[in-house]
């Protein structure tokens, strides 16, 4: 019996054999109590790369790396493993060739009936592939720690599927100014505005990540101090490989300073758009009014020589006299337009704005009413202004109209000034230098912004159709452009409005010099007149009216005309030429007269004040449209 039970034995320990020898994926092999080998499978041969001759009998410690063996770690796990019962554990190893790797070893001890250790049991896995990926993702996760710590100009950091801050970069701790510990725990909704957490935002952000797999918005948001800042948003859901929501990432970047900048090169270009349209209308409008202003001089010179001519019937007189009065009034409106244009004819003079004030204060004080209260406040001392008497005028009643129109019910307007001094002020673009303000402040109805920003556009109007032409502000709007000024206007719905007239002080240089008290003109002899202009009616007319005073007309349609005519009529007393023709103007024909005849006398006659330069500036000038009552006088004070 005992030989069959010998025999059973050999055939189990056989086939154990066998099933042990065919494992390749693990090396499992035994020691003995002082750790040598005494077997060795495939698998042991297959990565440690030793044969099973070359092995057995050698201590096992051959298998780990010089630096273990130093430390005691092959006697270490046996005796782990003689005291515990059994010794795991992964570290590096090296194989036959001298190439290191990455193992889990399991050592059990091995006891016969009676407890005496006979020796150990050995399996070890080669877990290379695994400990390198495991290196490469570690490495990876460490790069991209290191990188997102980096980070100084984004906020970057990791939320919880409820909203909960998991961690923190050193670009949050900069832009939203809280330090790690002070907010790892808390919901995001810390960093939004108490009006978006009102409506939700925060939830929706993570909700609308969720359904459309990011969430992108540019909002403000709050610092630790509560100083708001312009951020960049964007959240990514992170789902696990289940599909498990995991959480959000989460990237907050600061463009307060882009969106600022921005909105400056907005208003720029805004204002770019705004003085271009300015521009552009100011063209119009100055070719408009001088096309206009020679209508009308057309019409006023032969509405003269009719009155002249029909006698004393009265009822032809009063038609003249209407239509006179008519064309007058289209007169104050080309001026208007000029003014807004900035080409109209200007006389500098030395201004004192108390006494200016005071010579039409009847004339306002009868246009407003009784209803209106006009308060003058002048300090004492005030120094003079450079500017046109005439315009400045109108410019004061153009502003007080409208303070009245805006008092229906009444009211109280305040003419005031004092002196200032500009020292490259942003808010004020006239350049650096001394000014009068001239203000002008009512209590009436104010205007919104929407109103106030196009107050100063040309024909704009609030008052109805047929109540205003839309060009008294922007005629002084002009007007103080042209003086080397600016006008300011101030107002708020129902707070009333203030409009500043900032005009330069006068100087001994920046006026022109007074006229010297002119004898009586000496009577005007036949002259013979060379009128130049390339608008026919025009032409006409001026010829007429220097007929009608007794003087030979020779009239040409253009320079080069005139030019023909100077040369085959030498007795040629004075010229009156237009100054704006085509091919050339008034001021090269002029030149050209001059060359010929230095002491002739020139006069130049326009529709709104040019450009001149040279010995033009000198010439004497005649603004259209004008009268014959004009023509005596520029010719009296030309010809003495």
């Amino acid at each position: 019996m005992s030989d069959v039970r010998s025999g059973t034995s050999a055939v189990e320990d056989s086939r154990f054999r066998l099933l042990i020898d065919a494992v390749i994926d693990y090396a499992i092999y035994m020691i003995d109590p002082d750790g040598i080998i005494t077997s060795w499978n495939a698998g042991a041969r297959r990565f440690k790369g030793y044969e099973e001759a070359e092995i057995l009998g050698q201590h096992f410690s051959r298998f780990y790396t010089d630096e273990d063996r130093q430390a005691g770690l092959p006697q270490r796990a046996l005796d782990t493993a003689i005291r515990e019962g059994r010794f795991e554990g992964e570290g590096w190893r090296v194989r036959k060739d001298g190439t290191h790797f990455w193992c889990h070893v399991v050592i059990d001890p091995i006891r016969d009936a009676s407890g005496t250790l006979l020796g150990f049991a050995k399996i070890t896995r080669d877990l290379t592939d695994r400990k390198m990926a495991e290196e490469v993702l570690k490495q990876s996760e460490q790069q991209f720690r290191l990188l997102v710590q980096s980070v100084t100009d984004y906020a970057i950091y990791m939320l919880g599927p409820d909203g909960r801050l998991t961690n923190w970069n050193p670009g949050a701790q900069r832009i939203k100014g809280y330090r790690a510990e002070e907010v790892i725990g808390k919901h995001f909704s810390l960093f939004y505005t108490p009006e978006d957490r009102e409506a939700g935002e925060p939830q929706r952000a993570l909700e609308t990540a969720k359904r459309e797999g990011r969430f992108e918005n540019k909002a403000w948001r709050l610092r630790k101090d509560g100083t708001r800042f312009m951020a960049h948003v964007v959240v990514d859901p992170i789902w696990g490989e289940t599909g498990t929501l995991l959480g959000f990432a989460k990237i907050t970047r600061d463009i307060t300073e882009a969106t600022e900048a921005q909105q400056a090169l907005e208003k720029t270009r805004e204002a770019l758009f705004q003085a271009q349209k300015m521009q552009a209308i100011g063209q119009l409008s100055g070719g408009i009014a001088h096309d206009f202003n020679n209508l009308l001089t057309v019409i006023l010179g032969n509405l003269e020589i009719v009155r002249k001519r029909v006698g004393d019937d009265s009822r032809i007189t009063r038609l003249v006299d209407n239509a006179t009065q008519g064309a007058l009034r289209g007169v104050s409106l080309t001026q208007r337009m000029l003014a807004f244009a900035r080409r109209q004819e200007l006389k500098f003079e030395s201004v004192e704005i108390p006494a200016l004030v005071q010579g039409i204060s009847g004339l306002l004080r009868s246009s407003l009413g009784p209803s209106v209260i006009l308060d003058v406040r002048f300090p004492p001392g005030l120094v003079p202004v450079r500017a046109d008497v005439n315009q400045l005028e109108l410019a004061i009643l153009n502003l007080v109209t409208n303070a009245r129109d805006a008092m229906p019910d009444g009211g109280k307007i305040i003419i005031g000034a004092t002196a200032q001094e500009v020292c490259d002020q942003p808010s004020l673009p006239a350049g650096a230098g001394q000014y009068v303000c001239l203000s002008v402040t009512d209590t009436g109805d104010g205007m919104d912004a929407a109103t106030l920003a196009s107050a100063m556009d040309p024909f704009f109007t609030t008052k109805g159709v047929g109540k205003g032409t839309g060009l008294g502000l922007s005629m002084v709007h002009g007007f103080l452009e042209q003086l080397g000024g600016q006008f300011i206007l101030k107002s708020e719905k129902g707070k009333g409005t203030r409009a500043e007239l900032w005009i330069p002080v006068a100087t001994a240089t920046s006026v022109d010099a007074l006229a010297t008290e002119e004898a009586e003109a000496p009577p005007v002899h036949q002259l013979c007149v060379l009128v130049v202009d390339d608008d026919n009616l025009v032409l006409t007319s001026t010829s007429l009216l220097l007929e009608d005073l007794g003087h030979r007309v020779v009239s040409a349609p253009s320079g080069a005309q005139a030019l023909a005519l100077f040369d085959a009529e030498p007795g040629i007393d004075l010229v009156i030429t237009d100054m704006a023709m085509p091919q050339m103007n008034g001021a090269q024909l002029a030149q050209a007269i001059r060359i010929m005849n230095p002491s002739l006398p020139i006069i130049l006659a326009t529709g709104y004040a040019e450009r001149l330069d040279g010995f033009a500036l000198e010439l004497p000038r005649l603004s259209k449209p004008f009268t014959q009552l004009n023509l005596v006088e520029i010719i009296a004070s030309t010809m003495k």
